[in-house]
């Protein structure tokens, strides 16, 4: 009796304690099931909101579209994530199935495990179709990849674009630490306080119409050109 209730109070124990491979750790570059971002170089100087992203693995492992017919693992890009933003599973159409999903787990319904979805097989079909695709900075980027990734799970109904990503990133992204931050605006703070003292408004005007053309085109190139730019 005694021994049962010990075993009732480990089990209570083991189930409070999240899965180790769900853990975030920056210093092992593992980010499971998270959007990760991380500055340009020279564009993220001039517009700090505008960055390199990646989709991570349930093990962490970080993907990211870095060029033609290329998905990067495990090695972002262009650095260190500085910020992120972890995705709540069970907000995916893949896992509204529970008790399918564990038919299959157990073995019950071997039939249908090809045809299950998870987050890593969502996430390699789309690295295997982005292995065939062109990379352009301005219709088929690293926010493509990403967009396509979460419209094939489904997530939050899908409806996902290189915009609506951004912004997911700007509204409620994670800084890693601290030291991030000062390294993502630092460049930024250092150029417009140059930019000001020896070029004044003619400075200015030359960011505020980079911004507006940058930022127009992604949003002409995704509402009001639809295909355009390539998810």
């Amino acid at each position: 009796m005694e021994s049962d209730t010990k075993l009732d109070h480990t089990m209570m124990i083991e189930q409070n304690i999240p899965p180790l491979n769900m853990q975030i750790d920056p210093s092992r570059a593992r980010f499971p099931c998270c959007i990760v971002w991380t500055p340009l170089p020279v564009v993220s100087w001039l517009l700090p909101f505008v960055g390199h992203i990646g989709i991570a693995r349930e093990d962490g492992v970080i993907l990211d579209f870095a060029g033609p017919n290329f998905v990067c693992v495990d090695n972002f890009t262009f650095g260190s994530v500085a910020r992120y933003v972890q995705i709540n599973k069970e907000k995916f159409s893949m896992n509204k199935n529970e008790e399918e999903y564990n038919l299959v787990e157990s073995g019950r319904n071997q039939n249908q495990n090809q045809n299950l979805s998870t987050w890593d097989s969502a996430l390699r079909k789309s690295t295997q179709e982005y292995q065939h695709r062109t990379y352009n900075i301005l219709t088929c980027n690293c926010h493509s990849f990403v967009a396509n990734n979460l419209n094939r799970m489904e997530f939050e109904g899908g409806g996902w674009n290189v915009v609506n990503i951004a912004v997911l990133i700007l509204l409620k992204g994670r800084w890693v630490r601290t030291a991030s931050m000062i390294q993502a605006y630092a460049p930024f703070v250092i150029i417009l306080f140059a930019g000001i003292t020896f070029g004044g408004v003619h400075f200015l005007t030359f960011l505020a119409f980079f911004a507006f053309v940058l930022v127009g085109w992604f949003l002409l190139g995704t509402y009001c050109f639809k295909n355009f730019i390539k998810l």
